[in-house]
């Protein structure tokens, strides 16, 4: 079941929709995705884990 969670980017609380792949959430914030760096729930997630990470209430 997807529904609408928070989460923190930069600083300021966004929104998307649960079970949101990494690509499609930088994609819908409008960043570059050769651009940036990604923190996900403390640590730094590399590229290669992008795709297969969605995010998740709690995370």
């Amino acid at each position: 079941m997807n529904y609408q969670i928070s989460l923190q980017v930069n600083g300021e609380t966004q929104s998307c929709v649960s079970e949101t792949s990494l690509p499609e959430l930088l994609q819908q914030l409008g960043f570059n995705p050769r651009l940036v760096a990604v923190e996900y729930n403390g640590e730094i997630l590399h590229r290669q884990f992008w795709s297969e990470t969605k995010i998740q209430n709690s995370d």
